[in-house]
């Protein structure tokens, strides 16, 4: 019973730090894989080469992910108390120890980086630059969270070093489209403007909310949502230069990514919003039947060949 009483209690101690590493938000580096398939598309990467290093590029990029993660969580403990929900983590509470977090920020760092470092230059290139941004969002005197506008593009830049994170992982010595890095860029600036207007509008008041985030003292719903919908309009942009530039078959899946913008929108419009925590939006089953179905569709389109679509990129003389 000792014993058993003594696991427990353990268990509860260390639970707090589990927490504040967000395991759970590691799925967001499935955005690495565009980055593979599109390695594997236009520098002819064998596919039975790729499973080790993406597998072990995914966990490296996960390491990373909650060493900037234990970070955020400890820096954002004098904010997140004026956030209705936030208010109850542990590192508002007093759950945790600053020394074990700054050990458990070391360990996730060495840990991650440690990986990369078997991966290759660039990768390990692209996962110091994730650190960097990590330090950049959260820490004084830089800390981009607190700044308007700088708050959802300096977040939002992780987008496209994912996508290098997991181009790098089977390639080397070359550079991905400048094109479609744009576009992840700017699509992640959308994902992140809706968080953000979903979170304005649960906390309903404005005071308060510019407490929780300094940003929020410059935002309004109205801005808000007009920046959404100019990052969506420049990712579908430059979206569209990289399908008709490398891949012209891509072009069939132009709809089904326009009405995914239009769908994670309605989704952020939604009182309580999941979109205020993306990891929770696996609970939106069909928006999730949706992202697995445009996945199936892009990955038939990356091994097909369409003649037919080729006429559109004969330039017509008059």
């Amino acid at each position: 019973m000792n014993k058993r009483h003594t696991g427990s209690a353990i268990l509860e101690q260390v639970k707090p730090y589990i927490f504040i590493a967000r395991v759970d938000h590691w799925f967001k580096n499935i955005f690495m894989l565009p980055g593979t398939a599109v390695a594997v598309v236009l520098a002819d990467v064998p596919l039975t080469s790729i499973v080790f290093p993406v597998l072990a590029g995914v966990l490296s990029a996960s390491l990373v992910a909650s060493a900037n993660y234990v970070i955020n969580e400890w820096l954002d403990a004098e904010f997140d108390k004026y956030h209705p929900k936030k208010k109850y983590r542990p590192s508002v509470t007093g759950n945790i120890n600053g020394v074990f977090v700054l050990l458990e920020y070391i360990f996730f760092l060495a840990a991650g980086l440690g990986i990369a470092f078997t991966l290759s230059v660039e990768f390990l290139g692209m996962a110091v630059l994730f650190v960097v941004m990590g330090v950049i969002y959260n820490v004084k005197p830089f800390r981009t969270k607190d700044r308007v506008y700088m708050d959802v593009l300096s977040e939002s830049l992780n987008n496209p070093i994912r996508f290098m994170l997991g181009w790098y992982a089977v390639v080397s010595g070359i550079l991905p489209p400048s094109s479609i890095l744009l576009s992840y860029w700017m699509g992640g600036a959308f994902l992140m403007a809706i968080k953000r207007y979903a979170e304005y509008r649960f906390i309903d008041d404005p005071e308060q909310a510019g407490l929780y985030r300094r940003s929020f003292r410059f935002y309004t719903e109205e801005k808000l949502l007009v920046s959404a919908f100019f990052y969506s309009l420049s990712s579908v942009f430059f979206l569209g230069i990289f399908l008709i530039k490398y891949k012209i078959e891509f072009l069939l899946s132009f709809p089904l990514f326009a009405l995914l913008f239009a769908w994670y929108l309605s989704i952020g419009m939604r009182a309580r919003s999941p979109a205020q925590e993306p990891g929770q939006l696996y609970k939106e089953k069909r928006f999730v039947a949706y992202l697995i179905t445009l996945s199936i569709v892009v990955g038939i389109l990356i091994m097909v060949d369409i003649p037919w679509l080729h006429v559109l990129l004969k330039k017509v003389s008059y």
